[in-house]
Protein backbone atom coordinates (compact mmCIF):
# COMPACT_ATOMS: atom_id res chain seq x y z
CA UNK A 1 0.00 0.00 0.00
CA UNK A 2 1.05 3.65 -1.07
CA UNK A 3 2.09 5.54 1.68
CA UNK A 4 -0.30 8.17 2.22
CA UNK A 5 0.37 11.66 4.36
CA UNK A 6 -1.66 14.07 5.47
CA UNK A 7 -4.75 14.19 8.39
CA UNK A 8 -6.31 11.26 7.15
CA UNK A 9 -9.59 9.90 8.28
CA UNK A 10 -9.34 6.74 6.57
CA UNK A 11 -7.59 3.90 4.82
CA UNK A 12 -9.18 4.99 1.00
CA UNK A 13 -7.16 8.64 1.09
CA UNK A 14 -10.61 10.83 2.87
CA UNK A 15 -9.14 13.29 4.54
CA UNK A 16 -10.41 15.82 7.35
CA UNK A 17 -10.76 18.17 4.90
CA UNK A 18 -12.52 16.04 1.66
CA UNK A 19 -14.46 13.23 3.15
CA UNK A 20 -17.27 12.53 1.37
CA UNK A 21 -17.72 8.34 -0.84
CA UNK A 22 -15.88 9.99 -3.96
CA UNK A 23 -13.30 11.50 -2.05
CA UNK A 24 -10.59 8.65 -2.72
CA UNK A 25 -7.51 9.95 -5.10
CA UNK A 26 -4.55 10.92 -3.88
CA UNK A 27 -1.91 13.39 -5.86
CA UNK A 28 1.97 12.92 -5.29
CA UNK A 29 2.78 16.56 -5.03
CA UNK A 30 5.93 17.54 -7.69
CA UNK A 31 7.51 19.43 -5.15
CA UNK A 32 7.84 17.07 -2.43
CA UNK A 33 7.05 13.58 -4.11
CA UNK A 34 4.67 12.33 -1.38
CA UNK A 35 0.97 11.46 -1.97
CA UNK A 36 -1.62 13.71 -0.17
CA UNK A 37 -5.54 14.05 -0.28
CA UNK A 38 -5.10 17.17 -0.96
CA UNK A 39 -3.39 20.73 -0.86
CA UNK A 40 -4.64 21.83 2.50
CA UNK A 41 -3.23 18.68 3.59
CA UNK A 42 0.14 19.77 1.96
CA UNK A 43 0.51 22.77 3.39
CA UNK A 44 -0.61 21.75 6.83
CA UNK A 45 2.38 19.33 7.01
CA UNK A 46 5.09 20.83 4.63
CA UNK A 47 7.13 23.93 4.42
CA UNK A 48 7.70 24.45 1.24
CA UNK A 49 4.84 25.83 -1.69
CA UNK A 50 3.48 23.45 -3.86
CA UNK A 51 4.97 23.02 -7.30
CA UNK A 52 2.76 22.43 -10.09
CA UNK A 53 3.25 19.54 -12.13
CA UNK A 54 3.80 21.05 -16.16
CA UNK A 55 2.08 20.06 -18.98
CA UNK A 56 4.91 17.76 -20.04
CA UNK A 57 5.23 16.29 -17.05
CA UNK A 58 1.09 14.74 -17.79
CA UNK A 59 2.25 11.30 -18.23
CA UNK A 60 3.70 11.04 -14.63
CA UNK A 61 2.08 8.15 -12.27
CA UNK A 62 0.87 10.83 -9.82
CA UNK A 63 -2.63 10.04 -9.23
CA UNK A 64 -3.43 7.10 -6.32
CA UNK A 65 -6.76 5.58 -6.53
CA UNK A 66 -7.61 5.25 -2.76
CA UNK A 67 -10.03 2.60 -3.49
CA UNK A 68 -7.57 0.01 -5.44
CA UNK A 69 -4.26 1.46 -4.77
CA UNK A 70 -3.32 1.68 -8.31
CA UNK A 71 -1.71 4.88 -9.87
CA UNK A 72 -2.97 6.45 -12.86
CA UNK A 73 -1.09 9.26 -15.04
CA UNK A 74 -2.20 12.64 -14.85
CA UNK A 75 -3.18 12.73 -18.25
CA UNK A 76 -5.64 9.55 -17.25
CA UNK A 77 -6.89 11.28 -14.27
CA UNK A 78 -8.10 14.34 -16.24
CA UNK A 79 -9.47 12.70 -19.03
CA UNK A 80 -11.60 10.08 -16.58
CA UNK A 81 -14.74 10.47 -13.93
CA UNK A 82 -14.15 7.00 -12.39
CA UNK A 83 -11.20 4.57 -12.07
CA UNK A 84 -10.07 3.01 -15.10
CA UNK A 85 -9.06 -0.31 -12.64
CA UNK A 86 -11.93 -0.63 -9.98
CA UNK A 87 -14.57 1.91 -11.55
CA UNK A 88 -14.54 3.80 -8.11
CA UNK A 89 -16.11 6.90 -8.58
CA UNK A 90 -14.16 10.20 -8.51
CA UNK A 91 -15.12 13.33 -7.10
CA UNK A 92 -16.20 15.69 -9.92
CA UNK A 93 -15.19 18.78 -7.88
CA UNK A 94 -11.68 18.37 -7.97
CA UNK A 95 -11.74 19.56 -11.22
CA UNK A 96 -12.22 23.10 -9.65
CA UNK A 97 -8.33 22.50 -8.21
CA UNK A 98 -6.57 21.41 -11.18
CA UNK A 99 -5.26 24.76 -11.13
CA UNK A 100 -3.57 24.03 -7.61
CA UNK A 101 -1.53 20.70 -8.50
CA UNK A 102 -1.39 21.40 -12.19
CA UNK A 103 0.12 23.83 -14.49
CA UNK A 104 -2.93 24.29 -16.70
CA UNK A 105 -4.12 26.91 -19.41
CA UNK A 106 -7.62 28.54 -18.19
CA UNK A 107 -7.30 27.21 -14.75
CA UNK A 108 -10.95 26.68 -13.28
CA UNK A 109 -9.85 27.84 -10.01
CA UNK A 110 -8.94 30.99 -9.02
CA UNK A 111 -8.42 29.89 -5.85
CA UNK A 112 -4.87 31.39 -4.15
CA UNK A 113 -2.79 28.67 -2.02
Amino acid sequence: MMHVYGLLVDDQTRCEHYHSEVDIIAIQFKCCGKFYPCYQCHNACENHPIERWQPNEFEQQAILCGHCQRTLSIQQYMQVTHCPYCQAQFNAGCKKHYGIYFEIENPISSLSI
